[in-house]
C-alpha cells in the first residue's frame, strides 16, 4: 500500500512537469502557409491569452504537488490490509454463522517517514472478531505469548528480525530499512465474504507519538498516521540512540561479552526489584529464532541436556566437524535452572558473580547482594548470521518461581551496553559488546490459593480468631471428615500451638466453657504451611504494643524469610521492633512494616516431634517479637476497634489469608473490667495483709 501511494505521488509530479513543458513549448510552435510564404507563431508570446494559460497551469501544478504529498509526511504510516478469507472446517454456515471459522491472511506495514529513527517499533492491532493468530513474519507478540494465541481483544506486535526503522535521510531513501512488512495468518469467526473483518483500531504503541486520521480505503485497507507528540519527551536519551533502562518487578539483562564469527559468550543477569516478592527455584526460558544452540554454560544449566535436535537438524549439516556430544541444549525453547550453593566455586561450572544460589532470588529490601542471579552461556549461531557483528538475543522470555506471583515478560529492548568492574580490581570497567533488557511484571493471570494465613487475638478477649476454613485449599475428599463451608470456630490460646488435628479436644472444651454450639462436622483446617498470629498486647494513652508470632507447620526449614504488614493509619506511630529486624518501607505514603529475622537467625525451622512423640504433639518452628507504637502522631487512632490490626499481610512475597472478623468489638468495657478486677484483687490482698 505504501509503495502504491508513493507511485501516485511521483505520477502527479511527472504530470505537472509535463504540463509545464507544454506551456513553455507552445509559443515556439508555428504553422506554414503556402500563400503567406512565411512561418507564423501559433501564439504571440506577448498576448494576454498566454499569460492566462501560464497562470492556470501554474495553479494546476501547485495544487497537484501540494495535494499529492506523500501520506503521513514526517510521521509513521501504519497500514493494515485484509488480503484474503476462506471458510474452513467445521462448516457451520448458514445455520450458525457467528461460530463459522475462516482462515485469513493480512498484511501489516509500518513505514517510518519521519526525521527520527523509530526504535523498537510496537503496533497495536485491535482485533475484535475472535481472531486466533497462528503466525506472523518479522514480528512477535510484545507480551511474549506463544503462537498460536488468542488475540481477539487486540494485541501489540513488536519486531523480531527488524526492530528499528531508520529514516529516509540516513538511508538515502532505502525503503528496506525504513519499512517492515508483517504477514499475518490466523483464524477469525463470524464474518463471511464479501464482508471484511477489519480491526477496530491500529495505532503505534511506542511512547511519544499521536496517531490520528484513521482512514479506510475500499473495504479491506486501514491506514493511520502517527506523528511525534511535541508535548512528550522521547524515551531515546543516549547519544548512541539506545533505549533507556526500564523498571519492573523483575528485570533480565542479556549482555554479549565476546563475539567470534560462529559463536559468542553472553551473560544473563536476573534482578528482583519487587519489595514484597522473592523467587524460589526459578526457571528461565526463551525462544531461539535463528537455530542457535547452547554449547556450554557456567552458573546454570539447561533443565534437560540434549543435543538430539542438532544432530538430526541443520546444525549438524553446517558444523560437520563439530563434536555435539558436549553440547548442552539444541532446543528451540530451552529451560534454564540455577545451580546449588555447592557449585559456586566450582572451576568448571561456577566462579560467576551472583551464581549458584539454588534458585533463590530475594527482594532487594531484604538483601541487595542476594537480589540477583547470573550465569553465562556460549551460543553458536547459524547462517546467515555467522558474522561476529550479527548479534541478536532470543525472544519470548518467561520466568517462573515456585512461590510468589506469575510474571509476564516483554520482548528484549536494546539498551546502553552494561559496564563490568575489572576482574583484577583495577579502577576500570569493561563494556559489553551489546546489551538487551527484558522487563517482567507480576500478573494475576490465575487464581492461586494462599500459602499462609493470619490469626487475630487481643488482651481484651480470650478467644483467638483463627485462620479461615480451607484458607490455603482443601482436598476434594475433605467433605467426608470435615466441612469446607462452615466458618472456622474460635480457639483458646493454647490451641494455636499444636497442629490442627490435635486441636479438637481444646476446641470442644473451650466451646463448653463459653456455652457455644459446635457444628457437626467441624470446619476443615486452613491447610497452610505458615501461620502468623497478630496479638494486640496493650493499648494505653500514649501508645500501644502488639506481638507477632510466626509458625512453620511445613516439613522444610524456611531460609531468609520476610514478612510485610500493611497497617494503614497506625504506621506513623511505629516505634520499634524488638526481636526481629523491622523497618517501614521507604515508599512515598507507604503504610507497610517490613519484618525479617536478625542476622544469623533469619530462618524458620520445620515442624518437629515433641519431646515425647508418643504423648506430645508435633511442635512448629516459630519466631516472635513485640512491636511498639506511639500515639504522638496518631492521637485519633482506634487501636482495639480495628486500626491496631493489619489490613494485609505478605509472607515471602505471597499474600496471606486474613480472618473475616476482629476480636470482640466492645474492648473498652472488657478492658475496664479487667483493670477493675485487678485493682479489687490488690485491694483484697492488701486488706488481708493489713489485718
Amino acid at each position: 500500500m505504501s509503495t502504491i501511494l508513493q507511485q501516485e505521488f511521483f505520477k502527479h509530479i511527472s504530470l505537472c512537469s509535463l504540463s509545464y513543458a507544454v506551456i513553455i513549448t507552445i509559443p515556439s510552435l508555428s504553422f506554414s502557409d503556402k500563400q503567406m510564404k512565411m512561418s507564423t507563431p501559433l501564439f504571440p508570446s506577448s498576448t494576454p491569452a498566454l499569460l492566462l494559460a501560464l497562470a492556470i497551469f501554474s495553479t494546476f501544478c501547485y495544487l497537484h504537488t501540494t495535494l499529492a504529498q506523500p501520506p503521513c509526511n514526517d510521521g509513521v504510516l501504519i497500514t493494515y490490509n485484509h488480503d484474503t478469507a476462506e471458510r474452513i472446517a467445521p462448516f457451520l454456515f448458514p445455520l450458525n454463522r457467528f461460530d463459522q471459522p475462516y482462515r485469513f491472511n493480512s498484511t501489516l506495514t509500518v513505514l517510518n517517514q519521519g526525521l527520527k529513527e523509530l526504535k523498537n517499533w510496537r503496533v497495536f492491532v485491535g482485533f475484535e472478531h475472535g481472531e486466533l493468530l497462528v503466525s506472523a513474519t518479522n514480528a512477535v507478540l510484545a507480551n511474549a505469548s506463544f503462537l498460536p494465541a488468542n488475540v481477539s481483544g487486540g494485541a501489540v506486535l513488536s519486531g523480531s528480525s527488524v526492530t528499528d526503522l531508520k529514516t529516509a535521510i540516513e538511508t538515502a531513501g532505502d525503503i528496506e530499512q525504513m519499512q517492515v512488512v508483517v504477514e499475518l495468518l490466523g483464524t477469525e469467526f463470524g464474518v463471511a465474504p464479501p464482508d471484511v473483518p477489519l480491526p477496530g483500531n491500529i495505532t503505534l504503541a511506542n511512547d511519544g507519538y499521536l496517531c490520528q486520521n484513521l482512514t479506510i480505503t475500499g473495504n479491506n485497507t486501514m491506514t493511520t498516521c502517527c506523528t511525534p507528540d511535541a508535548n512528550t519527551k522521547t524515551n531515546i536519551t543516549s547519544e548512541q540512540g539506545f533505549s533507556p533502562l526500564e523498571t519492573g518487578d523483575v528485570t533480565i539483562m542479556y549482555d554479549v561479552l565476546t563475539s567470534n564469527d560462529p559463536n559468542y559468550w553472553a551473560q544473563v543477569t536476573i534482578s528482583n526489584h519487587n519489595p514484597f516478592g522473592r523467587l524460589d527455584n526459578w526457571n528461565l526460558s526463551w525462544e531461539w529464532m535463528q537455530g542457535e544452540f547452547i554449547n556450554s554454560m557456567r552458573g546454570a544449566l539447561p533443565q534437560i541436556i540434549d543435543a538430539g535436535d542438532c544432530i538430526f537438524g541443520r546444525q549438524a549439516q553446517y558444523y560437520k566437524q563439530f563434536d555435539f556430544s558436549k553440547v548442552l541444549s539444541c532446543a528451540t525453547r530451552p529451560t534454564i535452572v540455577d545451580l546449588p550453593l555447592s557449585k559456586a566455586n566450582d572451576s568448571e561450572l561456577g566462579l560467576i558473580p551472583f551464581c549458584c544460589r539454588n534458585g533463590s532470588i530475594l527482594s532487594s529490601e531484604i538483601d541487595p547482594e542476594k537480589s540477583k542471579s547470573s550465569f553465562r552461556l556460549e551460543v553458536y549461531k547459524m547462517p546467515p548470521d555467522i558474522n561476529k557483528t550479527e548479534l541478536a538475543p532470543p525472544l519470548n522470555w518467561q520466568i517462573n518461581s515456585t512461590v510468589g506471583p506469575d510474571y509476564q515478560c516483554g520482548q528484549p529492548v536494546r539498551v546502553t551496553p552494561s559496564l563490568f568492574p575489572d576482574a583484577s580490581g583495577l579502577p576500570s570497567q569493561t563494556a559489553a559488546l551489546a546489551t538487551w533488557q527484558v522487563v517482567c511484571n507480576a500478573t494475576m493471570t490465575r487464581a492461586k490459593k494462599s500459602t499462609c494465613c493470619v490469626t487475630f487475638s487481643s488482651f481484651f478477649n480470650d478467644s483467638i480468631v483463627p485462620c479461615n476454613t480451607c484458607a490455603c485449599g482443601c482436598p476434594a475428599s475433605a467433605g467426608d471428615t470435615c466441612s469446607a463451608t462452615e466458618p472456622a470456630v474460635l480457639l483458646p490460646a493454647e490451641a494455636q500451638l499444636v497442629p490442627f488435628h490435635n486441636r479438637t479436644k481444646f476446641i470442644k472444651e473451650f466451646a463448653d466453657i463459653k456455652n457455644r454450639k459446635l457444628p457437626n462436622p467441624l470446619p476443615c483446617p486452613d491447610n497452610c504451611g505458615v501461620s502468623i498470629n497478630w496479638h494486640l498486647v496493650s493499648d494505653f494513652k500514649k501508645g500501644w504494643t502488639s506481638r507477632v508470632t510466626l509458625f512453620n507447620w511445613g516439613e522444610a526449614d524456611i531460609i531468609d524469610w520476610f514478612a510485610s504488614v500493611e497497617l494503614g493509619r497506625a504506621i506513623p506511630g511505629y516505634e520499634k521492633v524488638y526481636s526481629m529486624d523491622g523497618r517501614v518501607l521507604s515508599f512515598p505514603n507507604n503504610d507497610t512494616l517490613f519484618l525479617q529475622g536478625l542476622p544469623g537467625l533469619n530462618y524458620l525451622i520445620a515442624e518437629r516431634n515433641g519431646s515425647n512423640p508418643r504423648k506430645d504433639p508435633p511442635v512448629p518452628g516459630s519466631q516472635q517479637t513485640v512491636i511498639s507504637f506511639t500515639k504522638k502522631q496518631t492521637q485519633s487512632i482506634q487501636v482495639a476497634r480495628g486500626d491496631g490490626f493489619p489490613t494485609k499481610v505478605y509472607f515471602n512475597g505471597e499474600e496471606c489469608s486474613l480472618p473475616t472478623m476482629l476480636p470482640s468489638n466492645a474492648p473498652r468495657e472488657i478492658a475496664a473490667s479487667v483493670v477493675l478486677s485487678s485493682f479489687l484483687s490488690l485491694v483484697l490482698i492488701f486488706s488481708f495483709v493489713w489485718k
